[in-house]
């Protein structure tokens, strides 16, 4: 009797959306992003630390759903090398790098606690975006504070 050896493999999708060249570790953050998993989404799948061309990455493959221009603007600042592809047919239709704004606005609250944009104050919370030395930084337009880790804790 001989052993044969099973590979558990993801699937194709026919249409959807697959975030691939996620930073290793932060698939579940994009997860967050998307408020993923939805009962009335389709599928989701989740390659975590999976073996990439250039080291480790997570993958999210979403089926039945392409992202809003919002969502990919908050993906950008948590997972900037990240690709967007849009699966038609099984086919890849549009193949896009997320791009870092230079600015965003209602997306990322202040570290601050004493920052009008944390306080009672019609405001909407405001960061200018540095990305120099393959380094994220948010700082508030109000106060100057600066995000530089964990970005993904303060999203909107």
């Amino acid at each position: 009797m001989s052993y044969v050896e099973k590979e558990l493999r993801v699937r194709r999708i026919e249409n959807g959306t697959v975030i691939d060249h996620i930073t290793a570790g932060k698939a579940l953050n994009v997860l967050k992003i998307l408020e993923l998993p939805d009962s009335s989404q389709g599928v989701v799948s989740i390659l975590l630390n999976s073996q990439g061309k250039y080291g480790k990455k997570d993958v999210v493959k979403i089926e039945k759903r392409e992202l809003k221009s919002e969502e990919v603007d908050k993906i950008a600042l948590i997972a900037p090398y990240a690709t967007i592809n849009i699966i038609r047919n099984f086919n890849v239709e549009q193949k896009n790098k997320v791009h870092i704004p230079s600015y965003v606005e209602g997306v990322v609250r202040c570290i601050n606690p004493n920052c009008i944009s944390n306080s009672n104050e019609p405001t909407t919370s405001k960061f200018k975006v540095n990305s120099e030395n393959n380094e994220l930084e948010l700082r508030c337009f109000y106060c100057g504070r600066v995000i530089s880790e964990n970005i993904a804790e303060y999203l909107l």
